[in-house]
């Protein structure tokens, strides 16, 4: 191998682990640093606002300075995409108060249940063949995990669970819709982020009025009190919201489909063990059990639709599923349970 090739070699294997490493961190560490941020900030509205302002806003400078490339932002566009994003904005409204009313452990055991849904929404709606033996095996290996979690689960409370329930409807509707809307539109992935971004930036103000939000927030600004805790916590949530954009985008580029998702289980792992480790706030030890077999249980059901979705048709599916665009829980490009973007989400941008 000559020098010059070597070198080359190195090159590109440095950068590919730099890539694949900064995802890693990013999408382990985003539910956690988002349930913290939530904790010291806790203005579910506002902070989703602050999140879908750096998303979107991120993607506008990245996009002048060519380092990306997005759809245009049209009024045409936006008005057929509203539905899509009210729908994504609502997800991420639930998703936020599930992280403020229930720990960590929760949110993921209730974000592994959706390919449950979705797998029964596009068989009944979308007119999708019915699950193979294998996948429905493994969902309901997924079912029996999270039945198994909340039956264990000593810090049940009828607020965090009606949150939990609600985020799974809403994340489900999300995702299978957001599938139609996107190849109907035929935008791009950073077009899908800005899009779903900004339109939720606009809507966030309807919101603070209808759940009350802004009296808070006023009677909080003219008290004076600030908390520079709660002013890293944010900044930090929606710095880390911003950044899975980036590294989950270039993690798919720069290894298999097969390896991204194995990152992404990995990095389920991480998520459980770094919030195990750091605070009080997590499952019993039956509990982690269920939610590990949970995770197992959504390993074998990607594997087992692998092989299902057409070669044509694959990346602009996990395009749509796992890339999310900016909020609470994830930024876009990170896995599956990223709110905003996780959301992943996605799309996980959150999205998750």
């Amino acid at each position: 191998m000559s020098l010059g090739r070597l070198d080359s070699w190195k090159q590109q294997y440095y950068s590919t682990s730099g890539v694949v490493v900064g995802y890693a961190l990013c999408s382990s560490l985003l539910a956690i640093i988002n349930k913290y941020a939530i904790t010291k900030f806790n203005y579910p509205g506002l902070l989703t606002a602050l999140q879908y302002l750096t998303s979107a806003l991120g993607v506008y400078v990245l996009g002048k300075l060519g380092i990306l490339h997005h759809d245009p932002f049209t009024i045409p566009t936006a008005k057929k995409f509203f539905p899509a994003a009210l729908v994504f904005y609502l997800a991420i409204f639930t998703n936020t108060n599930l992280l403020r009313h229930a720990n960590v452990d929760t949110f993921i055991v209730f974000r592994s249940l959706t390919p449950l849904l979705v797998a029964l929404a596009d068989t009944a709606f979308r007119g999708q063949p019915c699950p193979s033996n294998l996948t429905f095996l493994s969902l309901l290996l997924i079912l029996a995990s999270a039945i198994g979690y909340v039956a264990t689960d000593s810090g049940f409370t009828l607020t965090a669970y009606s949150w939990a329930f609600a985020y799974l409807i809403t994340i489900t509707t999300e995702m299978v819709y957001i599938k139609h809307m996107v190849m109907n539109l035929g935008l791009n992935t950073w077009g899908f982020v800005l899009y779903n971004n900004l339109l939720s930036l606009m809507m966030a103000p309807f919101f603070w009025f209808l759940t009350g939000e802004n009296v808070q927030v006023f009677a909080a600004l003219r008290s004076g009190i600030f908390d520079p805790a709660a002013f890293y916590a944010v900044s930090l949530s929606c710095l880390f919201g911003l950044l899975i954009s980036f590294f989950g985008f270039a993690a798919r580029r720069a290894v298999s489909a097969t390896a991204f998702t194995v990152t992404g289980v990995v990095n389920k792992f991480l998520t459980v063990a770094i919030n195990v480790l750091i605070w009080d706030k997590h499952a019993s030890p039956v509990g982690l059990v269920c939610l590990l077999f949970t995770i197992v249980g959504g390993v074998l059901y990607q594997q087992s639709v692998t092989g299902a979705v057409s070669a044509p048709a694959q990346p602009k599916q996990l395009d749509i599923e796992n890339n999310k665009g900016g909020g609470i829980g994830g930024g876009g490009g990170g896995d599956d349970d990223d709110f905003a973007g996780e959301s992943d989400g996605t799309g996980k941008l959150i999205s998750r």
